[in-house]
C-alpha cells in the first residue's frame, strides 16, 4: 500500500506523512492477530529511525491476574456479607432492615461519583499504583469492622464499609485492562473472564460463609462473638493480600504481549486526553446502548443478591443457611457461565450475538425464578437460582469484551468504568424498588419488576450495532500481512513464551 496509506512489508510497518494517528494505532493493533504475533523483531519505520519492539508471553501474568482476583475476591467478599444475613445483623445493632440494604448498596453509591477520578488516576499512574491503593483501603475497612463489634457502634461499621466500598471503585473495572496489558490475543477474553471470576467467587463466598459464621443465637454476647470472628478472618486475609501486592504485583511486563500494546507504548501522554476520550466514548451510539442495557442486567444481579436474604426468608422462614446456599448456587453457576463465554469469544468472535443470547436466557431465567420461589420446595429454588445465575451472571465479562471492541482503541479500564457506573445506579435504583414492592406486594411482584427491564434491556440489545472495532483493525493487518511466511524477513510463529518469572 501507498500513497499516505500505512503499508505494512516484510514484517515492517511504514509510516507515511498523510496517516493519522487513530489509522496508526488500528493498524498497528494487527499485532493481536495470530500472523503478526512474531517471535523475534517487529521493525517499527518512525520517521526514518528504526526501532525495535520485541513481543512476549510471561508466565508471571497469571500470578498477576490471579492475585487481582484474589483481593477483588476479598473486596466482593465484604459487599454482601451484611445482607445474606440481613435479620442477624437487624438485631444486633438495632436497625431497620432497609438500613442495613445500604450496606450492599453504599458499594453502588460509592462508585459513581469516585469512578472518573479513579479512571484518570489509572491512566496517569497504571496498574500498580491502583493495586496498592485498592488493597490499602480494603485493608483499612476490615480493620475498622473489627472495632465496631458493639450494638452501639453501628456508625463505625458503615464506616467500615465505606472504605472497602471505595476500594470497589479501583477493582471492577480492572479486569479488561490487565487481560490487554498481560495477555495475548488469543487470551484476553479468557484472562478478563478470571478476573471477574474473583469478583464473583467472593460474591459466591460472601453467600455461604457469614451463616455459617455468625449463627442467628439469641444471646447478644455470643453473637457479637461469631460476628468478630468473621470480621477478624476477613481483615486477616485483607492484610495478607496487601502484603503480597506490594511485593509481588508488576505494571507491566518488560516486553508487551501484543503489538497493539507495544504501539500504545509508543504513544507519548501528552498526546492523549482523559476528557477527549469520555466525550468520544459518550458519542458511540452502540457503546451507549451497551451501557444502557448492561446497567439493566447487572442492577438486576445486584438487587437479587442484596434482597435474597428476604425473599427466601419469606417464603422459607429460618432458612437462612439455605438463602446463603442459593446466592453460592447463583454465583458458582455464573461464574462456570463466565468462563465458558470468555472462552467461546476467544474462539468465535461473536460479540453480539453471545451477549444477545445470554440476555434472553437471563430474561427467562429470571421469569422461572419467579414464578417458582413460592412452591415450597426449596430444591426447585436452587435449580432455578442456579439457572438464573448463570447467564446473568455469565454476562459480566461479555459486557466488558463487547465494550472494549465497540470503542477500541480508547482505553479499556475508562470504558469498564462507564459500564460499572451505570449498572451501579441501576442497582440502586432496582433494589429500592424492589424492597418497597416486596414489602408491599410480595416476592412474585418484585421480581416481576425485574423482568421487565430485563426484557427491555434484551429488546435494546439486538439495535446494537455490532461495530468491532478491534476486529476491524485486525482483518485489515492479516489482509496486508503475505500469506508465505517466507515473504517475511521475520518469521510468522507463535508468541515466545518466557520460562522464568
Amino acid at each position: 500500500m501507498s500513497n499516505g496509506k500505512l503499508s505494512l512489508v516484510d514484517g515492517e510497518i511504514n509510516d507515511n506523512e498523510n496517516v493519522s494517528d487513530l489509522e496508526k494505532n488500528k493498524i498497528l493493533s494487527a499485532g493481536d492477530s495470530e500472523e503478526m504475533r512474531l517471535e523475534n523483531n517487529i521493525q517499527l519505520n518512525r520517521n526514518g529511525d528504526d526501532t525495535t519492539q520485541t513481543i512476549k508471553l510471561y508466565k508471571r501474568r497469571w500470578l498477576i491476574v490471579l492475585l487481582f482476583s484474589s483481593y477483588s475476591l476479598c473486596n466482593s467478599f465484604q459487599w454482601i456479607q451484611y445482607g445474606i444475613i440481613n435479620n442477624i445483623f437487624m438485631r444486633f445493632y438495632g436497625v431497620e432492615s432497609f438500613t442495613i440494604d445500604w450496606m450492599s448498596m453504599i458499594y453502588m453509591l460509592t462508585y459513581i461519583p469516585f469512578i472518573f477520578p479513579v479512571t484518570w488516576l489509572l491512566d496517569k499512574k497504571g496498574l500498580r499504583i491502583i493495586a496498592l491503593v485498592a488493597t490499602a483501603m480494603n485493608c483499612a475497612g476490615t480493620w475498622i469492622k473489627v472495632t465496631s463489634v458493639r450494638p452501639d457502634l453501628f456508625a463505625v461499621t458503615m464506616l467500615g464499609q465505606f472504605c472497602c466500598s471505595l476500594a470497589q471503585v479501583f477493582i471492577l473495572g480492572m479486569p479488561s485492562k490487565i487481560a490487554s496489558v498481560w495477555f495475548g490475543s488469543e487470551e484476553v477474553s479468557t484472562a478478563c473472564s478470571i478476573g471477574v471470576f474473583g469478583n464473583q467467587l467472593g460474591i459466591a463466598i460472601g453467600f455461604l460463609v457469614p451463616p455459617i459464621l455468625v449463627p442467628n443465637v439469641e444471646d447478644m454476647d455470643q453473637l457479637a462473638y461469631h460476628i468478630s470472628i468473621m470480621f477478624y478472618i476477613t481483615a486477616g486475609v485483607a492484610t495478607l493480600l496487601f502484603i503480597l501486592v506490594v511485593i509481588v504485583f508488576q505494571e507491566r511486563p518488560e516486553l508487551p504481549p501484543t503489538q497493539a500494546q507495544a504501539t500504545a507504548r509508543c504513544i507519548p501522554p501528552e498526546q492523549y486526553s482523559y476528557t477527549a476520550s469520555i466525550l468520544r466514548l459518550l458519542r458511540n451510539k452502540p457503546f451507549l446502548l451497551l451501557i444502557l442495557t448492561y446497567g439493566l442486567n447487572v442492577g438486576c444481579f445486584y438487587a437479587v443478591g442484596t434482597l435474597l436474604n428476604r425473599m427466601i426468608i419469606a417464603h422459607y422462614p429460618g432458612e437462612e443457611l439455605n438463602a446463603g446456599r442459593i446466592g453460592l448456587t447463583i454465583v458458582i453457576a455464573g461464574m462456570v457461565g463466565s468462563l465458558i463465554c470468555g472462552i467461546w469469544l476467544d474462539r468465535t468472535k461473536t460479540y453480539k450475538q453471545t451477549t444477545l443470547a445470554v440476555y434472553l436466557m437471563s430474561f427467562v431465567g429470571m421469569l422461572v425464578y419467579a414464578f417458582t420461589l413460592s412452591l415450597g420446595h426449596l430444591w426447585v429454588v436452587f435449580l432455578t437460582a442456579g439457572a438464573l445465575g448463570f447467564f446473568m451472571t455469565g454476562y459480566l465479562p461479555l459486557g466488558f469484551e463487547f465494550g472494549v471492541e465497540l470503542t477500541y482503541p480508547e482505553c479499556e479500564g475508562t470504558s469498564s468504568g462507564l459500564l460499572n457506573c451505570s449498572a451501579q445506579v441501576f442497582g440502586i435504583i432496582f433494589t429500592i424498588c424492589q424492597g418497597k414492592i416486596i414489602d408491599n406486594y410480595g416476592t412474585l411482584a418484585g421480581n416481576i419488576f425485574l423482568c421487565v427491564f430485563l426484557f427491555i434491556g434484551s429488546v435494546l440489545t439486538g439495535f446494537i450495532k455490532s461495530d468491532l472495532q478491534r476486529q476491524k483493525a485486525n482483518q485489515l493487518a492479516k489482509a496486508a500481512v503475505p500469506s508465505d511466511p517466507e515473504d517475511r524477513n521475520v518469521p510468522a510463529s507463535a508468541v515466545l513464551e518466557e520460562t522464568r518469572f
